[in-house]
């Protein structure tokens, strides 16, 4: 009876970790870079999620060791005036993508533990609500770069 039981139970978790995964599977973060600005002032970042799976995915927080703080913003204008705000979440549509560029969805980076180098890479980690995450690597780019 318990070895049935263990079987079941371990059936059951190999499950839960393939859906887990399957999720990530169908992701992908590319062209993902940073500005570089002095260390005492916030940054951003910009990249691509695309999704090759059938639904659609959530992305609720980024980290990278390179930044003490990172968090999901989006940018919106209205006639003159552009406002920015936090957000907790940002879909991902199935067999679509999601673009965090200027002027629109980016990460505000806080608390450089030390000043970035134009052209090194850094790490990035993006996570979704299933809990899912992916990994990237950023180039750091000067400040007044506009685009990837």
């Amino acid at each position: 009876m318990k070895k049935t039981t263990l079987i079941r139970a371990g059936i059951l978790l190999l499950c839960a970790l393939a859906a887990s995964g399957a999720q990530a599977a169908t992701l992908e973060a590319h062209d993902c870079w940073i500005r570089s600005m002095p260390a005492n002032l916030p940054s951003s970042g910009y990249f691509v999620v695309s999704n090759s799976g059938d639904k659609p995915a959530t992305l609720t927080g980024a980290e990278t060791p390179a930044f003490g703080m990172a968090m999901l913003h989006k940018s919106t204008s209205n006639g003159s005036t552009s406002t920015m705000s936090m957000i907790e979440s940002a879909e991902v549509p199935a067999h679509g993508t999601l673009a965090f560029a200027p002027s629109g969805y980016h990460l505000m980076l806080e608390d450089a533990p030390k000043p970035l180098k134009v052209g090194t890479t850094i790490p990035l980690k993006l996570t979704f609500a299933d809990q899912s995450s992916i990994q990237t690597t950023c180039a750091v780019k000067p400040a007044s770069t506009l685009g990837k």
